[in-house]
């Protein structure tokens, strides 16, 4: 019998189950929910039930996958740009994953629950590409998290981030709104395309210094679909420099020639109402330097 706290409050009973009882197969634990076997005060209830502060859950005994040897995540922080008792936001370098899966053992969610094993609730509020830096939120009590996800939902919150394309963006300011589907490629590699039968997404860019041959661009999220901008600017022509999914192989490669080994996709500013008390946090992270570098590159016209 485990009693539910305000940390797990607002919770989905399933993904509760899948926290808790780690090693047990998600399908058990489905059959568990299915058959009654799992009770919350002592009725029973759908994989959909959203637990209450004080709910008696009664956890039935379940036979666990094979043992692994425990991963040993190293522990990390990274540069914090707001923090309090509900929120934390990081500037998250490139080349680091969120968190671990499809080949990654851990990520930041995982280094962060390391380097905090004081901390009771940890979990993000939203997802950045491996590739893409900058404003990362994580959520610290569980209510929280519930009210950064629906101000998502609703796009209460304004997410704006710095790319550089690839082509001469001449427009002040464009709305693209192209719907978009995700899919495997034949190696089961996960990618995203335009598709009119895909979700809606619209995204806002604007011009902000011409190089000639690229652009440097603002790019707000008006909806929050995976790869957006990415597939976004790349399906109208102009494709981020060192996208690997999505842009082009020689401009990757001249870059890499320029010391440039990632993709120019900056998560740099971030005005969201505070998940508890409301106030507008407005919150930005400054260009990394090698992002920086290759702009004053363009700028003397060395590449």
């Amino acid at each position: 019998m485990v009693t539910i706290g305000t940390e797990s409050e607002g919770q989905r009973i399933d993904n509760f189950l899948i926290r808790v009882c780690k090693g047990v197969p998600k399908s058990h634990l489905y059959k568990a929910i299915r058959s009654g076997q799992v009770r919350v005060n002592k009725g029973r209830v759908q994989s959909e039930y959203r637990l209450k502060d004080g709910d008696q859950v009664r956890i039935p005994p379940l036979r666990t996958a094979e043992p692994e040897a425990p991963r040993k995540v190293p522990a990390a922080e990274f540069p914090v740009v707001y923090e309090d008792d509900a929120l934390l936001v990081i500037d998250k370098p490139a080349g680091v994953a969120v968190h671990g899966g499809s080949g990654v053992s851990f990520g930041v969610i995982e280094q962060l629950r390391s380097a905090r094993p004081e901390a009771r609730f940890l979990e993000l509020a939203h997802r950045l590409d491996k590739e893409t830096s900058g404003l990362l939120m994580i959520a610290k009590k569980r209510s929280a998290l519930v009210a950064l996800h629906e101000t998502m939902r609703q796009s209460l919150g304004r997410k704006r981030y710095v790319a550089l394309v690839c082509g001469d963006w001449v427009n002040d300011r464009q709305h693209i709104k192209l719907p978009l589907t995700k899919y495997l490629t034949p190696d089961g590699e996960r990618r995203v395309r335009v598709d009119k039968e895909g979700k809606f997404a619209h995204t806002i860019v604007t011009g902000m210094k011409r190089f000639g041959k690229y652009t440097l661009v603002g790019a707000e999220l008006r909806t929050g679909r995976t790869h957006q901008i990415r597939v976004h600017l790349a399906s109208s022509g102009f494709s981020i420099v060192g996208d690997e999914k999505y842009g082009k192989d020689e401009v990757r490669a001249l870059f890499a020639r320029n010391g440039f080994n990632r993709m120019f996709l900056h998560a740099h500013r971030l005005e969201v109402p505070h998940p508890l008390n409301k106030e507008i946090l407005k919150l930005e992270a400054p260009l990394p330097l090698a992002c920086q570098h290759i702009l004053d590159k363009l700028e003397n016209q060395q590449i």
